[in-house]
């Protein structure tokens, strides 16, 4: 695996109070610099029902399985899907790819 997961949520907290944060068209990204790749997913109930969000789960950490070797150092990177009618992993690593781009952190 290329990445760790983030899971605590002293680790979440630190993200959302110290990340900093890109925009694109589906996806809202924190990021800071780390010492290891560790990604971590917060979806909403917004989103749907359970079988719907661990769908959207397993969509975000594949677009970031792809994107991740192309960084330029690691971080830690939490995503946040937009609501939308359909979801959908090439929208999610389009989205993912603008916003990296956008911040420099790709190559």
């Amino acid at each position: 695996m290329l990445y760790a997961r983030l899971k605590k949520q002293n680790d979440f907290k630190r993200m959302f109070a110290r990340g900093k944060k890109c925009f694109s068209p589906a996806l809202i990204v924190l990021y800071l610099p780390a010492e290891n790749m560790r990604l971590g997913v917060c979806v909403s109930k917004k989103h749907g029902k359970s079988v719907k969000r661990n769908r959207i789960k397993r969509l975000l950490r594949e677009a970031f399985r792809k994107v991740c070797p192309q960084m330029k150092r690691k971080y830690s990177v939490i995503l946040i899907p937009k609501q939308a009618e359909a979801y959908s992993l090439e929208a999610f690593e389009k989205s993912l790819r603008i916003a990296l781009r956008r911040e420099g952190i790709l190559q």
